[in-house]
């Protein structure tokens, strides 16, 4: 039996009761202030890190959204305690990605051993 739109119209403004939002984020904003300052520093640091190399490299400024982009994704998997070979892998999951969408393979493989410190997958 289908359910009418006046019930789900019902079951959705129930759910979506602004100031019952508001109440749970205000209980949640310290802890996320907390992990917003600790995690940020390292983020600015790593973005730096990368428009170095990005510099050394002699890359377009225009073009530095997509490969900051690129370094997000492996600081990401970093910080999801991805490591060693399996962290390797992704990274050339994520290069093979991103060539595809029209960057250098050597800029991202640059960025990926310079910044990241993360060498090229052993083949098998």
């Amino acid at each position: 039996m289908a359910t009418s739109s006046d019930k789900r119209v019902a079951k959705w403004n129930a759910k979506f009761n602004t100031e019952r939002i508001k109440a749970i984020l205000d209980d949640m904003r310290p802890d996320m202030l907390g992990n917003v300052q600790s995690v940020f520093p390292e983020l600015v640091t790593m973005e730096s890190e990368v428009k170095q190399t990005l510099d050394a490299q002699g890359v377009p400024t225009i073009q530095y959204p997509f490969y900051l982009n690129f370094g997000r994704e492996i600081w990401r998997l970093k910080r999801n305690n991805v490591s060693g070979e399996s962290l390797a892998l992704e990274a050339s999951v994520l290069i093979a990605k991103w060539v595809g969408r029209g960057l250098s393979q050597s800029v991202l493989e640059a960025i990926r051993t310079q910044v990241f410190d993360v060498s090229a997958p052993i083949a098998p």
